[in-house]
């Protein structure tokens, strides 16, 4: 679901960006370290396009495909991202359905990126089967979410709008992705009372002797 416009003015304020970029970013590269050279990008969610610089600027990827589900705001990130030319591609759609908004191919990506937009997909496990689903082996999945608890909160309730029903637990959200096949281990903590939650999986390569 789209963001309201307290949400959209607050993830675009200059606090939040400072937020991503020396805390998120950083604990996000101490977790799964940067790209192998060459890599192919998918972030969800990507706003006005400042996570998109960042996974291009400091994680070291090569290109990244970037979808919103606000047209709005993939115009904004067009603006912004204009410089780096054919390493980005943009386009409105819904990470539920990576097919029709990028023709996204089984295991087309080295790596996934949701900065914190997970939580607004009233069905989330669709969302974690189609990253799985376009993870290559060997790929890693970079996450930055906002918990059930969180969202319980008055300022979360009276700020913003979210999903009312089936929301995750950073315990729920790793299960999950354990359960699509994807691997966590310990690289995921949560902060400020479980209301955040921070975390790299990735695709295991096949055993030795499976194609």
């Amino acid at each position: 679901m789209l963001m309201n416009r307290v949400e959209t003015a607050l993830v675009n304020s200059p606090p939040r960006r400072a937020l991503q970029r020396f805390y998120e970013t950083p604990t996000l590269l101490r977790l799964g370290g940067v790209l192998a050279p060459d890599a192919h990008v998918l972030e969800v969610g990507c706003g006005a396009g400042y996570g998109t610089e960042l996974i291009l600027r400091r994680f070291a990827a090569a290109r990244v495909d970037a979808i919103d589900l606000d047209p709005a705001m993939v115009t904004r990130a067009r603006r912004r991202l204009g410089g780096y030319g054919e390493r980005v591609r943009l386009a409105v759609g819904d990470m539920t359905d990576l097919r029709a908004a990028l023709g996204a191919a089984d295991a087309g990506y080295d790596a996934v990126f949701d900065f914190a937009i997970i939580h607004h997909v009233p069905d989330w496990r669709a969302a974690l089967t189609e990253i799985a689903r376009v993870l290559r082996p060997g790929g890693r999945f970079y996450f930055d979410e906002v918990t059930a608890a969180a969202l319980a909160t008055r300022g979360y309730r009276w700020l913003f709008d979210h999903p009312t029903h089936d929301r995750f637990s950073g315990p729920d959200f790793v299960a999950e992705l354990e359960r699509q096949g994807l691997r966590v281990g310990p690289r995921w903590l949560t902060r400020i009372r479980g209301h955040y939650l921070l975390g790299v999986a990735d695709r295991p390569l096949p055993s030795p002797g499976q194609p």
